[in-house]
């Protein structure tokens, strides 16, 4: 990036070269090379630049088709733990434990449903690759039944919603919330309350620093659609409201 951009200014510099000669001698001649010299530095700025974003475009593409391969992988391996446990159970012949495994089954399949019909995919997504990353955090996700917010909120918005959750998990992910090198449990919820959404954090044990954290939330809060309230005195659970109809 740095590289290319001192090429683009080198070039643009170049053309001090022809604006000299016309300042030493003005002719039609030197005129005429500073238009062509000029003309030849803004396409090659301009096909460069369109190069270099297309190579930018590439490469978020190939990470973005990357996060969603680990996130299938991921599934898939969960799915085939399930099943293996499940056929375990038959063959052991305990149908209560092959029910109760059944359950769980559909019970991830159901709050699988419920986080894609949030409708919005940024968010959907991030909450759904979130367990493919080597993270010290555990997110749970709670979503009440038959709440969507794509219709609700805009394009813009949503991707503000998506990331203002994601800063906040990340500021829990490094608050200390547990000893260090521990697997530390984040739950998040989304539920409705009249019209607004309530976005809900609730770490587990008491925060070490609760002002700290809180003061995170408000800077991250600061200016977007949504605001922070209902902090509990441990610091561990923090609520958002977003209006609905943005």
């Amino acid at each position: 990036m740095k590289s290319w951009k001192s090429v683009i200014w080198a070039v643009m510099l170049s053309v001090a070269l022809p604006l000299g000669l016309v300042y030493w001698h003005t002719s039609l001649l030197t005129c005429l090379l500073l238009g062509v010299w000029v003309a030849a530095v803004l396409a090659f700025s301009f096909i460069g630049n369109r190069r270099h974003f297309e190579r930018e475009l590439h490469i978020q593409e190939n990470t973005l088709q990357q996060a969603a391969i680990r996130t299938l992988n991921h599934h898939r391996h969960d799915w085939m733990n399930d099943l293996q446990i499940l056929y375990g159970y038959i063959q052991l012949g305990k149908p209560d434990k092959s029910v109760q495994c059944v359950e769980r089954i559909k019970e991830r399949i159901a709050l699988d449903s419920r986080i894609a019909k949030l409708g919005i995919p940024s968010l959907v997504f991030y909450i759904q690759s979130f367990r493919t990353y080597r993270s010290s955090l555990e997110l749970e996700v709670q979503v009440e039944e038959g709440l969507q917010l794509n219709n609700a909120l805009s394009s813009e918005a949503g991707d503000e919603l998506t990331s203002v959750i994601m800063q906040t998990v990340r500021a829990y992910q490094y608050s200390g919330l547990a000893p260090q090198g521990e697997t530390r449990k984040l739950s998040l919820g989304f539920t409705q309350d009249a019209g607004d959404i309530l976005i809900s954090f609730q770490g587990e044990g008491n925060h070490a620093n609760p002002e700290l954290l809180q003061g995170q939330i408000y800077n991250i809060v600061q200016g977007k659609i949504m605001r922070a309230e209902q902090f509990k005195s441990n610091g561990a659970y923090i609520q958002l409201r977003l209006p609905l109809e943005m």
